[in-house]
């Protein structure tokens, strides 16, 4: 019979495995040029993103944990690091697309080579130090899994031919229904995370009280239809609709053509969006995504709304089943509202909160050099909720706090609204 210890390495190991392997099969439709592209510079191009993920297993357990491991190589650990100041320094970011070798057969060596070592690691005693790295580094390579879409379909989504990634089809019925409101008691709360048991991200920590008045928040999200009433009564061009940032920005951008989401194209006087199933009609029933936090709080106030707080979506969420529109279902692609109570809170689209990426009282990063991973960004960011229809299903928890600056739309992101009344 297995033991505790034996039986806890045989199941990273598989969840180590079946995620490693994901990353390759989501490549898969890629030709060998899509891989070196860096669309923007807070993109990656996929070839990136798969030596990245390696580096990080290899730099955070193989090199620390496993005697006399040998690093496949050594500028790897220059290239191919992010952003940890304290490992040393980076390549600069504006220039991964630049990186014509190594070649893409090298990075397909360099994760085997770290994947063999990473079993062999498995096979020893597996320390709580351990465990908890290569449980972080499963969910680290998740997140770059949806940074891949995001990022490939700003390359792809750009690109005059605008290749299509994959064909999808829309999946259910949609309701069809006028939003409607839920209604929420105010008083104290818990929300947040407990650092144990289960996984979860320093960020998410640690559980705590706060207090909220009444809220209301809509039981599905804005779609396509209702955002193009906003864009034909003059959104973009009221000035008293903006945040005065969002307003300096969009006055920046209008030989960019920013009066409509992103990958919204007009032609001949109506609209067409691009998916990574090409480019299609506007679904009036879909939600809308691909819009920057001051483009949903310029819609929330022409609704005599306001975005909800990360509070506020977390008590919602509370009672709600993990089910949705995710990664796992290939769409790719956000779809209607399939409930007519609180739709869609986990998956489709990440959603805008009007919450400031900021610690939670007591925060403590990870210990050492991981302490970088997400404490040194609470600055200017804006938290988003749910997940999205790029985001692994297994990956995403009530607690999970995404961040993006306001101005961001590469990201799958959508609009929730609230209400005090």
């Amino acid at each position: 019979m297995l033991s505790q210890e034996d039986n806890f390495s045989m199941l990273l190991s598989d969840k180590y495995q079946s995620v490693r392997s994901h990353s390759l099969k989501i490549c898969a439709p890629l030709e060998i040029e899509d891989y070196l592209i860096q669309p923007m510079e807070d993109a990656s191009p996929p070839k990136w993103h798969l030596a990245h993920t390696t580096w990080f297993f290899e730099t955070f357990l193989l090199v620390p944990f496993l005697k006399d491991y040998k690093v496949f190589s050594q500028p790897f650990e220059f290239m191919f690091n992010s952003y940890y100041n304290g490992i040393g320094p980076q390549y600069p970011r504006s220039k991964r697309g630049l990186l014509s070798r190594p070649t893409l057969p090298k990075i397909i060596d360099y994760r085997a080579y770290v994947d063999r070592h990473i079993s062999s690691l498995l096979n020893k005693a597996l320390t709580p130090e351990i465990y908890f790295r290569i449980t972080l580094g499963i969910n680290h390579e998740q997140q770059h899994q949806e940074l891949f879409f995001t990022d490939l379909k700003y390359n792809f989504g750009h690109n005059p031919l605008l290749p299509v990634y994959c064909q999808h089809s829309r999946s259910g019925l949609s309701l069809d229904e006028a939003v409607t409101f839920s209604e929420f008691d105010g008083g104290i709360y818990e929300i947040g995370a407990n650092a144990k048991p289960e996984f979860c991200f320093d960020n998410e920590t640690p559980r705590h009280q706060v207090l909220v008045k009444d809220f209301s928040l809509a039981n599905r999200l804005v779609t396509n239809a209702e955002y193009l009433e906003f864009i034909n009564d003059g959104g973009y061009e009221r000035p008293e609709l903006w945040l005065s940032d969002g307003w300096n920005k969009l006055s920046a951008l209008k030989e960019s053509r920013w009066n409509a989401p992103l990958y919204w194209c007009n032609h001949d006087g109506s609209f067409k969006e691009y998916t990574l199933g090409g480019m299609h009609d506007i679904a009036s029933d879909v939600p809308v995504c691909h819009v920057s936090a001051y483009e949903a709080d310029a819609f929330a106030r022409w609704k005599n709304c306001r975005l909800p707080t990360e509070v506020e979506w977390e008590i919602a969420a509370n009672d709600q089943p993990k089910e949705g529109n995710f990664m796992d279902s290939q769409i790719y692609h956000p779809i209607p509202a399939l409930n007519s109570s609180m739709d869609g809170l986990f998956g489709n689209l990440w959603e805008w909160t009007r919450s400031s990426y900021t610690p939670y009282p007591g925060f403590k990063s990870f210990d050492g050099q991981l302490g970088e991973y997400n404490g040194k960004f609470m600055a200017n960011q804006l938290v988003l909720r749910g997940g999205s229809c790029v985001t692994p299903r297994d990956h995403i928890r009530l607690t999970y706090r995404n961040f993006f600056y306001p101005a961001d739309r590469w990201q799958f992101s959508g609009i929730r609204l609230a209400s005090d009344d």
